[in-house]
């Protein structure tokens, strides 16, 4: 009469189990949790872009800082050669060596100039990529703080849920025979999740197969009495 009522108890027990095991499924599989990831990598990965365009620019704004200096020291040569040709006192020959000097000067301060106006552009292309990308990032960052409180709303429901079946749980495994307990505990731990189910109608409540009524009475005849098809333990 023991092995009865600790099998109805065991039959309680797997009812329990599967919920806390449903909740944990739950708690693992949330679409508030899943959007939680994406939006994290969406996060990581517009954080790595804006920290890349931060560095060009900044690599640009130096090069663009040089290349405007050294073109300021080509103009003020430019100028104090001029104003020595303006000045007279020049030789033809040294005239025109700095004629062809300052021609030199200025077709190099030409393409200085050009350097330097590509670098503004990028310069101005790279602020505006910044401030885009710092945009995605705060807008990343915001969605993925939403499904964060979303999910530790989710996760203090359930694990509110789950600590009350445990309760439940403590209270049932006293009332089971040891030697029921870990072999239940043994079958679940390969059998789904399930280790005891009813038998009812000739059928197996864990794997769903029908036993004959030879089968049925001979399962009966064992102790804990077990499918033959799962090896499930069987409460009838």
């Amino acid at each position: 009469m023991q092995q009865f009522k600790s099998l109805a108890d065991l039959l309680d027990l797997q009812d329990v189990d599967s919920q806390i095991d449903r909740l944990l499924h739950e708690r693992s599989h949330l679409p508030a949790l899943d959007a939680y990831k994406k939006a994290h990598k969406a996060h990581e990965k517009a954080t790595a872009t804006l920290a890349q365009l931060t560095a060009d620019h900044k690599e640009t704004a130096l090069t663009l800082d040089k290349h405007e200096g050294e073109l300021e020291l080509f103009e003020g040569k430019i100028n104090a050669h001029e104003q020595r040709l303006f000045a007279g006192g020049l030789s033809a020959r040294d005239a025109e060596h700095l004629r062809l000097d300052v021609a030199s000067l200025k077709k190099r301060r030409s393409t200085m100039e050009d350097d330097v106006l590509a670098l503004l552009d990028r310069n101005e292309e790279l602020e505006a990529a910044v401030a885009k990308a710092t945009e995605v990032v705060e807008s990343t960052e915001a969605t993925m703080k939403t499904h964060e409180v979303e999910v530790a709303e989710a996760w203090k429901r359930i694990d509110g849920e789950i600590a009350r079946k445990e309760s439940r749980k403590e209270a049932i495994v006293p009332l089971i025979d040891t030697d029921i307990l870990e072999l239940y505990e043994s079958l679940r731990s390969h059998k789904e999740g399930v280790g005891a189910a009813r038998l009812a109608d000739g059928v197996c409540g864990g794997c769903h197969l029908t036993l004959s009524p030879a089968e049925q009475l001979e399962v009966l005849s064992d102790e804990p009495p077990r499918c033959l098809h799962c090896r499930r333990i069987l409460v009838v």
